[in-house]
């Protein structure tokens, strides 16, 4: 038995898209169970997944009050019937064998998670969606994780963005730390190992995120990524909760922000602050160049989503570092 874990809120754009790819999965209906758990939204995705509901008897949808996803994802475990479960997201379609494979190659490998590449898209394609995609799978743009950049073979690896556990791994190394808004994959992941387990990335299936498509929106949500890299890593007493990837962003706004501060005292330190924006945007604005000229895509638009990822970020982090003091 398969229990799939879909946490929700305020998903009408995509839900459609994910519960259909759902539908389309090759592993046996009799055998598998989704649970949509809905943070009380305020859209119509509740409507929207319960027209479904009439129709497949295998999908059910609970209430997470709380709204947070460690909160949902604990609450789908504890509701769900299967040995397997797999935690899946509103924003991401999946390939017909993904729930399949995974569960094949969790048996076959003797792990404790296995997960697969997370390739990305937008869902409505114009010039400026394609560059943020361009961006959001570019390892200038999202380092050198695995998981986005792909694979061609099995892998050992600290982290898989969507997992794939067995039941009594929950008991073994706990349930999701519902302190966490934003990394709460990453933190049980660097849990398990850390308790001597082992994650696996397979290449024969994957799932495809579907970014956001405007610039606004793309800050936000990576301000947001910033801000709970610090306060993860708070929370957990663990820095190795996280990677050294993950706080790049933060070194490089601290390499402008400090030098501006210090110029205060010493007027030419201002210089070391030109420095960092130049070195910068030379190397952005030619790796923007090189995708723009491979993928015909626009170079302004390319240049301009790096530096706000990078930046919003970067801004989130310091952020975080700000609430320390006031955080119990």
């Amino acid at each position: 038995m398969l229990s799939v874990i879909c946490p929700v809120y305020n998903e009408e754009k995509y839900i459609v898209s994910c519960i259909e790819s759902i539908l389309q999965q090759d592993y046996p209906r009799n055998d598998m169970e989704v649970l949509f758990v809905d943070g009380m939204s305020t859209d119509r995705t509740r409507e929207i997944i319960e027209t479904y509901l009439l129709k497949y008897s295998f999908l059910r949808v609970l209430d997470n009050p709380e709204k947070i996803v460690p909160c949902a994802m604990n609450k789908g475990i504890v509701e769900s019937r299967g040995e397997v479960i797999v935690r899946i997201d509103a924003h991401t379609l999946y390939a017909k064998n993904y729930f399949s494979v995974l569960v094949k190659q969790l048996g076959q490998l003797q792990a404790d998670n296995v997960g697969a590449v997370c390739r990305t898209n937008v869902l409505n394609k114009n010039v400026k969606t394609l560059a943020i995609r361009e961006v959001l799978s570019n390892k200038f743009g999202v380092g050198n994780s695995v998981f986005r950049t792909g694979i061609d073979r099995i892998m050992e690896v600290d982290t898989v963005p969507f997992g794939c556990w067995r039941r009594e791994v929950f008991d073994k190394y706990g349930y999701y730390d519902t302190r966490l808004v934003r990394n709460q994959d990453i933190e049980l992941n660097k849990r398990i190992i850390r308790g001597g387990g082992k994650i696996y990335i397979v290449p024969d299936t994957y799932c495809t995120y579907l970014a956001r498509e405007t610039f606004e929106a793309l800050a936000k949500n990576n301000y947001g990524n910033g801000k709970w890299n610090i306060l993860t890593v708070f929370y957990t007493r663990q820095f190795d909760s996280l990677s050294v990837r993950h706080f790049v962003p933060l070194f490089f706004l601290l390499s402008l922000l400090l030098p501006l501060v210090g110029s205060l005292w010493w007027s030419s330190l201002v210089w070391l602050s030109v420095l960092s924006a130049s070195l910068y945007l030379m190397i952005f604005g030619w790796v923007s160049f090189l995708i723009a000229f491979r993928e015909k895509l626009n170079f302004i638009y390319l240049l301009a989503c790096f530096i706000t990822l990078h930046l919003s970020y970067g801004w989130g982090s310091l952020i975080g570092i700000f609430k320390l003091p006031f955080l119990k």
